[in-house]
């Protein structure tokens, strides 16, 4: 198939940067499907990915008057999805919350979608938090 000889043999790579606001997370995302439907890769886990990993850094990577920057690459049967933003010192961890708490959850989505994700610190003041999603093959 015409996709996966692509994926396989070409790097492809997207990033913007993004305010960061709720607006601007959403962009992501829709920014990641369309990108995704144009390489002519499956898009939906990677969306819900981008999501969570978008509004973690508006909602705990924020720094006023800073943008985040969000890289969309696929190569190698890998998707893989970076996020990042200024607040170094604030890494995300994977939470257990409990039943009756709202938030806390995305980091499970994020580990229950994606292959393998983490935090890469740096340059200061800077971290990115990034997935991988595989890509099936299709024979």
């Amino acid at each position: 198939m015409e996709t996966e000889t692509q994926l396989h043999a070409t790097a492809r790579q997207f990033t913007v940067l993004l305010s960061p606001t709720p607006r601007g997370a959403r962009l992501a995302r829709l920014l990641s499907t369309e990108q995704l439907r144009a390489w002519g890769l499956p898009f939906e886990a990677a969306a819900h990915v981008v999501a969570e990993l978008a509004a973690n850094a508006v909602t705990h990577g924020r720094v006023s008057g800073r943008d985040f920057r969000f890289t969309l690459l696929a190569t190698h049967g890998v998707i893989r999805i970076e996020v990042t933003d200024t607040r170094g010192e604030r890494v995300p961890e994977l939470g257990h919350p409990g039943g009756e708490e709202e938030t806390g959850r995305g980091l499970q989505l994020v580990d229950a979608l994606a292959a393998r994700w983490g935090v890469t610190p740096g340059p200061a003041p800077r971290k990115t938090t990034w997935a991988e999603l595989s890509v099936p093959r299709v024979n």
